[in-house]
């Protein structure tokens, strides 16, 4: 049913979703010998590739030019190039829309799938979603749009993307992957396929399984942000500096893991993968699933509270936030990366901008034709000076901040990027 290693380098790959999450997987496909064909509906995107430039931090020109060098590399968005494959795997987004998941992009790539589909060929789903999706949704579209049984006649699986934007450590290659299929033919095809992509990967009993391990994850990521958000609150009201409780825990060698509060979440995951999990449990049992619903709630408003301490600490220098000047440093949702997917420096902006404040935003990570409704600034001296606040939201490492609170009149820091004194408040 499925290729052997000694014909892996003859396998056909299509990878459904060119971005953070389809082309770092294209890429080490392409490297590892495997014909790819890299399939997105933007134009712009498949442009841009097809000339050999990447857009993600965590892919370079350079590989994208390899690939293509290679001849076994082609960025598409035509469907027609996508019609013999040997292996198949789905990027794509699954946005939430009104609180309810929306997986309109899945479906779509499962039925482009389903008319190319041949006996033998293997279709994996990576996209983040509720348990159950692989076999309630995936695998009835391919059948249906391809008169084959999935199981008998093709294999399908469920391996949960693991991709860290902008993580010099952990990469594609050597994160563990979490592989399952429908069955148990299907799970070794998806595990011989992921085997010559990862260092190591954990088979699991069941795609449900699998689908929900990847919400654990960001759940667990979601929720304990959301404990130290909510202790930053009362630690300030309580004259109590949370980053110092922090530090203290986090020396404890055993029972407890460091996390930091911010100006809220950001990216496609943490924002909107509990979500997910929460809508599932309410749709199939009825309860709610109360930790998940508290930490949207304590993030979701995190924004705000940055907006109220600005306020605050323009107010004591007798100074309205309504006419003040803002230099706003970091648009991305995280550092080191132009990602700005759910970004919560969007939200302080538009939290500050609705209280009459000008705003500006420095953040050279995230390129210049991306725009949004304020000024962006190059970070200098006249800017820093000029402001009457900057706040500091997203903190890439190549910004020097002890500069920026020597030149700054006053500086709110989020991120504990600088030396607290008379000018500058952390969160």
């Amino acid at each position: 049913m499925s290729p052997t290693n000694e014909e892996s380098k003859l396998w056909k790959v299509v990878v459904v979703g060119q971005g953070y999450v389809g082309l770092p997987l294209a890429m080490r496909a392409v490297a590892v010998g495997h014909d790819v064909v890299g399939f997105d509906t933007s134009n712009d995107r498949v442009t841009q590739l097809q000339s050999g430039k990447s857009f993600i931090e965590d892919v370079s020109n350079d590989e994208v030019a390899s690939a293509l060098d290679s001849g076994r590399y082609a960025a598409t968005s035509s469907l027609g190039d996508c019609s013999v494959f040997d292996i198949a795997v789905i990027t794509v987004p699954t946005p939430l829309r009104e609180g309810v998941p929306d997986l309109s992009f899945i479906e779509d790539a499962a039925r482009s799938l389903s008319q190319n589909l041949t006996e033998g060929a293997t279709v994996i789903l990576e996209s983040t979603t509720y348990p159950g999706t692989t076999e309630e949704l995936v695998v009835p579209i391919l059948e249906r749009g391809s008169g084959l049984e999935a199981g008998r006649q093709f294999h399908v699986g469920y391996s949960p993307e693991r991709i860290d934007p902008g993580n010099p450590t952990w990469n594609f290659r050597n994160t563990p992957k979490v592989v399952a299929g429908i069955d148990s033919a299907s799970r070794d095809a998806v595990n011989e396929f992921y085997s010559l992509l990862v260092e190591e990967t954990i088979p699991v009993s069941s795609t449900r399984v699998a689908e929900m391990s990847k919400l654990l994850e960001n759940t667990f990521r979601h929720v304990n942000i959301a404990l130290v958000n909510e202790l930053s609150l009362f630690a300030n009201q309580l004259g109590v500096s949370v980053w110092e409780v922090i530090d203290a825990a986090s020396s404890k060698p055993f029972g407890y893991m460091r996390f930091t509060p911010g100006p809220g979440v950001g990216g496609h995951c943490l924002p909107v993968d509990p979500s997910y999990l929460s809508w599932k449990v309410k749709r199939t049992i009825g309860d709610s699933f109360r930790f998940v619903e508290l930490a949207n709630d304590i993030n979701e408003h995190m924004p705000a509270h940055v907006a109220t301490r600005i306020t605050q600490m323009l107010n004591r220098e007798r100074k309205a936030v309504n006419g003040a000047r803002i230099l706003v440093l970091g648009l991305a949702y995280k550092k080191n990366t132009g990602d700005l997917r759910e970004s919560p420096s969007i939200a302080v902006c538009e939290s500050l901008a609705s209280l009459g404040a000008e705003i500006r935003i420095a953040d050279h990570w995230v390129p210049a034709h991306i725009k949004v409704p304020w000024k962006r600034v190059k970070l200098t001296d006249d800017e820093l000076e000029s402001a009457d606040l900057v706040v500091i939201v997203t903190d890439h490492d190549d910004v020097d901040y002890d500069w920026v609170a020597r030149r700054a009149r006053l500086v709110f820091d989020t991120r504990r990027r600088t030396v607290p004194c008379s000018t500058v408040e952390l969160l």
